[in-house]
């Protein structure tokens, strides 16, 4: 294939395996100038001596910057806003994280003067359609490059060897070759003995939360608070969207809640076996639907729910730039007007566990819902009611048998 001319690339830089790698290879390939690019959107010490070693490894910039306030507030609570959650299971932890991370890539491609952008996502995943998305959606004419679909480095067997060979020092080994991707919403595993979806993860892979069966015999209880359906504090304290998040990540890993083995169908049609911790965010979920069910009317809770698939999906895909995405957003935001209130919840040995709800804008009305006497609903109300609802079932029956 003929490669484009470049002179100056900014790579979307983790210091793993691939990227590692990458920055060596687009300097031999390419003979260009790499400008090495490092999000902290909850890395934790996996940033420690990231730009001592892509300075080592060629990169001509480093930048290491700490965007987890604008991750959490700008693209995960918008997210819940929206009750998104893929095929039923997965909460979107690496799917969101991808167009914060490629809107930084375009903004500094173009505050460098560089003629492209890299990304490190294989060619047979989601992510490379993520961040191409984002790129061509915030700069049209911007040149991305994607190793994975040029080179034949196609394992992770010969990836290890090339950076063996070429004293690139990375944190996988040959005896257990997981593909993890790590930030403020979850952490998840993919590859090695994960990629048979009979077998069991081990439990020393996970590192956000405990197993439930090593979780304190007591259980904890947890309030989270909300205002038009953005959570706000945790156990009456109010914290920044960041520190909130880690907060209920601290309280449900410690629990063992928020783990989950999926095998989901990725947007390049292929199935695929990950392994997620989302500790913070399943208790953010459960709490956020505690609030939702006092506080919105019910067709409007409805005709929401009938969106979250579509809008989960277009997360997923990487149309997070894209105009169907931010109009749905505008109806999910409008609709969580009034979703102001606190739930609490028992955490307890993997399990979090709805045991309340309040809000001052509530519209659970113990009168109307009581099952004592009453003064504000005729129960022979309903016998017109049912017939009504009734009339085209009885109508069909006896024109049709």
């Amino acid at each position: 294939m003929q490669r484009p001319d470049v002179k100056k690339v900014v790579l979307a830089y983790s210091g793993g395996l691939d990227t590692s790698i990458i920055l060596k290879w687009l300097i031999d390939t390419y003979g260009c100038e790499v400008v090495a690019f490092s999000a902290d959107v909850g890395l934790g010490e996996e940033l420690d001596g990231l730009e001592d070693k892509a300075r080592a490894t060629g990169a001509s910039r480093v930048y290491v910057e700490d965007l987890r306030e604008e991750f959490v507030r700008d693209f995960v609570f918008p997210m819940f806003r929206a009750g998104a959650i893929y095929e039923n299971e997965y909460l979107l932890g690496t799917s969101i994280a991808r167009p914060l991370i490629g809107k930084r890539m375009v903004e500094i491609a173009q505050a460098e003067g560089a003629d492209a952008i890299c990304h490190g996502a294989t060619g047979k995943g989601n992510d490379q359609v993520r961040f191409e998305l984002t790129a061509y959606a915030l700069a049209p004419d911007i040149t991305v490059i994607a190793p994975w679909r040029e080179w034949d480095l196609n394992s992770r067997e010969k990836l290890i060897e090339y950076a063996h060979r070429h004293g690139i020092p990375v944190p996988v080994t040959k005896a257990k070759p997981y593909s993890s991707d790590r930030n403020l919403l979850h952490i998840s595993f993919e590859g090695g003995v994960l990629e048979d979806p009979w077998n069991e993860p081990d439990e020393d892979m996970f590192v956000l939360s405990v197993s439930p069966e090593a979780a304190p015999d007591a259980p904890e209880y947890v309030e989270v608070a909300f205002e038009a359906g953005t959570p706000v504090a945790v156990n009456g304290e109010a914290l920044s969207p960041a520190a909130l998040l880690t907060r209920l990540n601290e309280l449900g890993g410690r629990h063992g809640v928020g783990r989950v083995d999926i095998v989901e169908n990725r947007f390049v049609g292929m199935k695929s076996r990950g392994v997620y911790e989302t500790p913070g965010g399943t208790i953010l979920r459960a709490a956020h639907k505690a609030v939702e069910s006092l506080t919105m009317d019910r067709e409007v809770l409805h005709l929401r729910d009938s969106l979250v698939p579509k809008y989960a999906e277009l997360v997923y895909n990487g149309f997070w730039f894209a105009p169907e995405r931010q109009t749905l957003q505008a109806f999910m935001d409008e609709a969580q007007r009034h979703v102001t209130g606190t739930a609490r919840l028992k955490l307890y040995k993997g399990n979090c566990i709805l045991v309340g709800r309040k809000s001052p804008v509530s519209l659970f009305d113990p009168e109307v819902a009581t099952f004592e006497a009453d003064e504000v609903y005729d129960q022979a109300d309903a016998t017109g009611f049912i017939k009504l609802n009734a009339l085209r079932l009885r109508t069909l029956k006896k024109l049709r048998g």
